[in-house]
């Protein structure tokens, strides 16, 4: 046994090696621990410790501040006061008097496995490979054929002391064996030391995957399905971004969704084989991977070749099934002191021959759940390929979806944030004023797609944000309808839906009328007045589609209504805008859509179209220097403030949160008071 904090680096060093292969677990699946020696600061004396990884942690990312610090001695006491599985809550409760020391996570379930197994290191672990064993009709006997007395079999309970008692009383009784297998559930290996435990929990990984490599069925799903293979990659990227706004409509039934997309090979080759309706339908095993896809998907039961059309009003009628369906599992197993159903829209939606959107409160959730459906269709393979798949009962899965310390961490949850299931389109985002509106739509919990001219500085600028859970770059010429499309397709695949458009992406040159050529009037018009309308006909289509209303708004400029020198072409683009605005306000009310302008004026720093050019021109035809063109025009306002991005960004934020609600057909000038420029 490790003395000092020494065995809890360990823990994070071999947690992180472990997660970062989904091999061996998925995202926050699983958890590890290790035992040690800490002085007791009341005592002087030392005590044995016990650090684990907390409730909701990741071991691919494991920190010191996701682990729970527990006192071994304190923890195993328990076991004099347990009064059973019906009882089994009480003793998560009873958890928090065993911690040693102050902060820390918040421990686990699984916290009763660890301490109670006497071994000082300890992996609990939710590998493809050992989930097809232990969710096997018969696991109980492979377990015993594949890992040849290595490894023992724990049939089937759900998650708490009682199983952390069963298997402590299995390694007491057979000190040869390194690990369990987790009937329906996962795997749990020990050890004397960490590289001990991390060795024995990849053994039992490794070895279930090449016995089912080596005496597992070719076609474990059946064979191919007439009709249901894959499509082209682009034509069914294609069709899933087609179907994306009426699928995110329908899971969005009860709360507003995000979305992810995935066309993987896993996927795509699971739904062209003939097994995948019964599979599907008998639904996940493991806990994590239910809690986070539903008991199972839902799954259109049309060849690949069927249109759109067609997809969606099937799709229509499985969703209105799904839900009766999942209602009627809610009432068949829902006691007097169940919570309350969450909502009865799958979180999976498979379509043959393009792939699987999945759907969550977050995009990570969204995506996250995707990746454990895919954990899902690997484990079906390997179980079928040895033997049959046989998930835990529907009573067992609805204890644990509706269990009340599932329901604790759910409400321990923060409060959403004012932009929270938005996803937004920003063009001309990556500099300027795009890039501060995308970086405030982010910050309120909006998902962001950066569109810009240029692809490499859309891409920083959305790495800046955070990871692709957040923020993504495209390239879009808003002259281009191709790119357009493009750009509105990719937040169809990223994020499952559209519901935010910022019509940003501008351009100005400083003419009087007679210096103003006919290419520099198409030019300015093209890519504002025509782009702008563009992009608002691509996304409406969309938002029309999902009808969950939406925002649309233009950034305009205080010269639509004021009348300057020298900007004939760049000020009646702008009024074209600003009318823009208007006219779709009144044909998108029905639909919930608003459509709202904002007028700023003198955004000098950081501005793409100053730095471009504009700047000088305008600073020579007011006379003053260049630099000092942002102090000019903040004299020139009656607050006398220069107009910064951020400004505008704010605007917008308000424009499409939740105070703003019934405002359509509205112009905000961002412009510190431009009185020529009042809106009459």
């Amino acid at each position: 046994m490790t003395k000092t904090a020494a065995a809890a680096a360990a823990l994070i060093e071999r947690s992180r090696r472990l997660g970062a292969d989904p091999r061996n677990t998925n995202f926050a699946g699983g958890n590890t621990s290790a035992k040690g020696l800490e002085r007791d600061p009341v005592t002087g004396e030392d005590v044995e410790l016990m650090w684990v990884k907390g409730s909701g942690g990741d071991l691919g990312t494991l920190t010191e501040a996701s682990l729970a610090v527990l006192r071994v001695d304190r923890l195993r006491a328990l076991a004099g006061v347990y009064r059973g599985v019906e009882h089994e809550d009480e003793m998560v409760a009873a958890f928090d008097h065993t911690l040693f020391g102050k902060g820390g996570a918040t421990p686990s379930i699984d916290t009763a496995m660890h301490g109670l197994v006497d071994a000082a290191h300890v992996d609990h672990l939710h590998p493809d490979s050992g989930i097809a064993i232990a969710t096997a009709a018969d696991g109980d006997a492979l377990t015993a054929v594949v890992f040849g007395g290595r490894v023992l079999w724990v049939p089937w309970r759900r998650p708490g002391f009682q199983l952390g008692l069963d298997i402590a009383a299995l390694k007491e009784a057979h000190p040869e064996a390194i690990g369990v297998i987790l009937g329906g559930h996962g795997i749990t290996a020990w050890g004397d030391t960490s590289a001990e435990v991390e060795a024995n929990s990849l053994w039992i990984i490794e070895t279930a995957a090449a016995y089912i490599e080596e005496h597992g069925a070719e076609a474990p799903f059946g064979p191919a399905l007439d009709g249901y293979g894959a499509l082209e990659p682009a034509e069914r990227r294609a069709k899933a971004a087609a179907l994306a706004p009426s699928i995110r409509n329908l899971v969005s039934t009860d709360a507003p969704m995000v979305g992810s997309f995935s066309d993987a090979d896993v996927v795509l080759d699971f739904l062209a084989a003939t097994e995948h309706p019964r599979l599907g339908a008998l639904g996940t095993s493991c806990p994590d991977h239910f809690l986070r896809t539903k008991v199972k998907p839902m799954i259109l039961d049309l060849p690949a070749t069927a249109s759109v059309d067609e997809s969606i009003a099937r799709l229509k009628e499985l969703h209105a099934a799904y839900r009766e369906e999942y209602a009627a599992y809610y009432d068949r197993n829902a006691t007097a002191d169940s919570p309350a159903m969450r909502g009865a829209d799958p979180a999976i939606v498979l379509v043959p021959g393009v792939g699987m959107f999945s759907y969550g409160a977050t995009a990570q959730t969204a995506r996250v759940a995707g990746e454990f459906y895919i954990n899902a269709i690997n484990v079906m393979r390997g179980a079928e390929a040895l033997s049959t798949y046989a998930p835990i009962d529907e009573a067992e899965k609805f204890r644990i979806e509706y269990w009340a310390l599932e329901e604790a961490k759910l409400q321990r949850l923060p409060a959403p944030k004012s932009h929270a299931t938005r996803i937004a389109l920003v063009t001309g985002a990556a500099s300027g004023i795009g890039r501060a509106i995308a970086t405030r739509l982010a910050a309120e919990g909006a998902c962001v797609v950066i569109a810009d001219l240029d692809l490499e500085k859309a891409e920083a600028a959305a790495a800046s944000l955070g990871s692709t859970d957040v923020a993504i770059g495209v390239r879009a010429d808003v002259t281009s309808a191709v790119d357009i499309q493009a750009a509105v397709d990719a937040a169809l695949l990223a994020f499952g839906g559209l519901d935010l458009i910022v019509n940003n992406a501008g351009l100005s040159l400083s003419k009087s009328l007679l210096e103003t050529t006919d290419a520099d009037w198409d030019l300015q018009h093209n890519v504002m007045a025509k782009g702008s309308f563009m992009v608002s006909r691509a996304a409406a289509r969309v938002l029309i589609d999902q009808g969950l209303g939406g925002d649309i708004v233009y950034i305009s400029s205080k010269n639509s209504v004021f009348a300057g020198p020298n900007n004939i072409a760049y000020s009646a683009t702008k009024a074209d805008q600003a009318h823009q605005v208007r006219l779709l306000a009144a044909e998108l009310g029905e639909y919930g859509v608003k459509v709202n302008g904002i007028n700023p004026d003198g955004v000098v720093r950081g501005s793409g179209i100053f730095a471009g050019g504009w700047g000088a021109k305008r600073a020579a035809v007011y006379g003053v220097p260049e630099e000092e063109l942002g102090a000019y025009y903040a004299q020139r306002t009656l607050l006398k403030r220069e107009v910064l991005p951020e400004n505008v960004a704010n605007a917008v934020a308000v424009l499409t949160g939740a105070d703003l609600t019934h405002t359509t057909g509205l112009h905000i000038p961002v412009d510190a008071g431009v009185a020529a420029a009042f809106l009459r």
